[in-house]
């Protein structure tokens, strides 16, 4: 999906950028800010334009994901079916006109040609226990970390969230690179403690079997702590050296793997204010869980703006895969309908507990196999309501003949989604920028593997070439 680059745009474009954004979120908001399980009660389709209405009626899921969303299949031309409204058309270019931009510099990944579920990129060693979507994810981090800590003369790795220690194992013994995990889990950080010694194992194994195969990086297996980092505070362990780091002052770079929420605040936090922390490379995601004020916004420019509020919904809805739906709608699958389902159980259970709104349903499994009855019935039980409750069959089968506009809405919710996530991630660059740091955005993931792809790069020194250096794929 086309989009515009954090590259290209100067200090003053970047908040002018931040202005037209915050307008068109407020001018969406009616289309952002609802919930789809509220179809029906709310009668969400009638707060469209009857223009629109009239376009995107009848319209079924790969023609959405065509025309709406910009995303054809293979060898296909977008070809409109009727004339649009301009005012439709006007959302779709400021969809793609406004967000950043979640192309990378390189191809789509060759790595899984061979091997759908191993990375040509990665030996199989590093491929154990490691799902196709995280090995291209910690390769390409782990890449960039590697030459971000060569140009700031970084001594030491911190990765934070840490999780399993995937991102980690492969930058300490993969890339050579010292590293601190920290993680709050105690039974993640075990469990990564395994994986450590199962590679190194491995490794060694490998080594027997190519003994010409001479091992250019120093070998140090990832240093664990557990550790819960407080969003609102500084963590002295993050910032304390290793004992087998090289002498003299430490020089730090904070790299966080879909840091979760606060977290990547944190991380911001950690190297706007101190001053062993000389770079930041973070993957963010998760934005609903920001804190609310703390999370967003976090500079003074967009907190001066009128209409930045990013309510819960909006927040929720930036961390949805626009590429995968657009997939989903191309192949038409029964399970789209879920969404049109669930919002005729809402219709029901407002009508036996009208206090009850948008209560969590557990999943229902084999949602495309069920009629729209068997599913409300399901659905009732796991609310606590009763399953033999009198249905209206008659209103519950026209709920469903109209399964393509529900599609339809939460199409056009999806298409502006992006927007939310550039904002949030231009407020956290501007910040940066407002305290005198060189901080860039660079679309490091294939989109398709891995949606939450931008990362945010900082350092204290000029990023100059350097950037196009980060930005390559490693041969």
């Amino acid at each position: 999906m086309p989009g515009i680059s954090a590259r290209g745009l100067s200090h003053e474009g970047r908040r002018q950028l931040a202005v037209n954004l915050t307008r068109v979120l407020a001018l969406y908001r009616s289309i952002l800010d609802v919930y789809i399980i509220e179809f029906f009660t709310d009668n969400l389709w009638d707060t469209l334009p009857c223009s629109w209405q009239e376009a995107l009626d009848g319209l079924n899921p790969p023609q959405l994901a065509t025309m709406l969303l910009g995303m054809p299949g293979e060898g296909e031309v977008i070809r409109y079916r009727s004339v649009w409204p301009l005012t439709l058309l006007a959302l779709k270019s400021t969809a793609c006109a406004l967000a950043f931009t979640r192309t990378p510099g390189f191809q789509t990944p060759s790595e899984f040609l061979e091997n759908p579920s191993q990375s040509s990129r990665l030996t199989a060693p590093f491929r154990k226990h490691v799902r196709p979507k995280k090995q291209h994810e910690i390769r390409r981090l782990g890449e960039l970390v590697k030459k971000l800590s060569d140009f700031t003369g970084c001594t030491q790795v911190v990765d934070v969230g840490s999780g399993q220690g995937h991102l980690s194992r492969f930058m300490a013994l993969g890339l050579g690179l010292m590293v601190k995990s920290i993680e709050g889990d105690q039974r993640l950080v075990e469990r990564a403690q395994r994986l450590d010694q199962e590679l190194l194992q491995a490794l060694e194994k490998e080594e027997k079997r190519n003994p010409q195969v001479v091992q250019t990086n120093p070998r140090h297996s990832p240093h664990h702590v557990v550790r819960w980092v407080d969003p609102t505070a500084l963590c002295e362990e993050l910032l304390l050296p290793l004992e087998n780091s090289c002498q003299g002052r430490a020089r730090l770079l904070l790299t966080g793997l879909h840091a979760c929420g606060d977290l990547s605040v944190a991380l911001l936090r950690h190297f706007s204010c101190c001053p062993e922390v000389v770079a930041l490379a973070s993957v963010g995601c998760c934005y609903m869980k920001l804190s609310d004020p703390g999370g967003y916004p976090l500079s003074q420019w967009v907190a001066g703006l009128p209409g930045y509020e990013l309510p819960y919904r909006l927040r929720e809805g930036a961390c949805h895969a626009l590429e995968e739906y657009a997939e989903r709608l191309q192949k038409a699958g029964p399970g789209l309908r879920t969404h049109c389902y669930r919002a005729a159980l809402e219709t029901v259970i407002r009508r036996a507990r009208p206090e009850l709104r948008r209560p969590g349903v557990q999943g229902i499994p084999r949602v495309h196999e069920l009629k729209i009855e068997e599913y409300v019935q399901r659905g009732l039980q796991r609310v606590g309501l009763d399953p033999q409750l009198p249905l209206n069959l008659d209103a519950l089968q026209a709920h469903q003949a109209q399964e393509n506009r529900v599609v339809a809405f939460f199409s056009l919710a999806l298409l502006l989604a992006p927007l939310v996530e550039t904002l949030i991630l231009l407020d956290r660059l501007l910040y940066l920028q407002e305290q005198g740091f060189h901080a860039e955005l660079l679309p490091i993931f294939s989109p398709e593997l891995s949606p939450r792809n931008l990362v945010l790069v900082a350092t204290k020194m000029p990023l100059g070439q350097a950037l196009s250096i980060l930005e390559t794929e490693d041969s």
